[in-house]
């Protein structure tokens, strides 16, 4: 059975779209069930081209990828998510939706690239994506199939700090 993973950010233009696609990309290359997708509380309605770039310079398929609400997966025709992280402060001080089927929640922050000065930008972002992917290598390691919600609560945790 397919493990679905919700990330989460405000915009939905940067962070989570990087951790979708990390998520996804190693998921695939580790032949790994577990599905990624990705949402904002406030969507732009845009990505950041300096994500999509950060992204595509590492081998990751950004075809499909899109700014979208959290609303799409709240209802009753939404994949049911095993777990929602969120990657940036504001969206994970914000009052999430509940989420169908009751996932594990885990909040694994990351400054913001889109912070950085223009010209440190690249840098900044492909930073973040490496910083993502390996927090994401690590939630691959897991035993998702076998593991209660307590046991993945914790590993989500130590992950979150290590």
């Amino acid at each position: 059975m397919t493990t679905n993973v919700l990330i989460l950010c405000t915009h939905n233009s940067a962070r989570s779209v990087l951790s979708e696609g990390m998520l996804n990309h190693w998921a695939q290359r580790l032949g790994r069930d577990v599905r990624a997708y990705s949402a904002g509380s406030a969507p732009s309605g845009r990505i950041n081209p300096h994500a999509t770039q950060a992204l595509a310079a590492a081998g990751v398929d950004t075809r499909g990828h899109r700014s979208k609400s959290w609303d799409e997966f709240t209802g009753p025709e939404a994949p049911n998510m095993r777990i929602v992280i969120t990657v940036c402060d504001s969206a994970a001080a914000e009052t999430c939706p509940w989420w169908p089927g009751s996932p594990v929640k885990a909040h694994w922050g990351y400054p913001d690239p889109s912070n950085a000065p223009e010209a440190d930008r690249p840098q900044a972002f492909e930073l973040t994506r490496q910083a993502i992917g390996y927090r994401m290598l690590q939630l691959l390691a897991l035993p998702l199939e076998t593991m209660g919600d307590a046991e993945l609560q914790q590993a989500l945790d130590r992950i979150a700090v290590a």
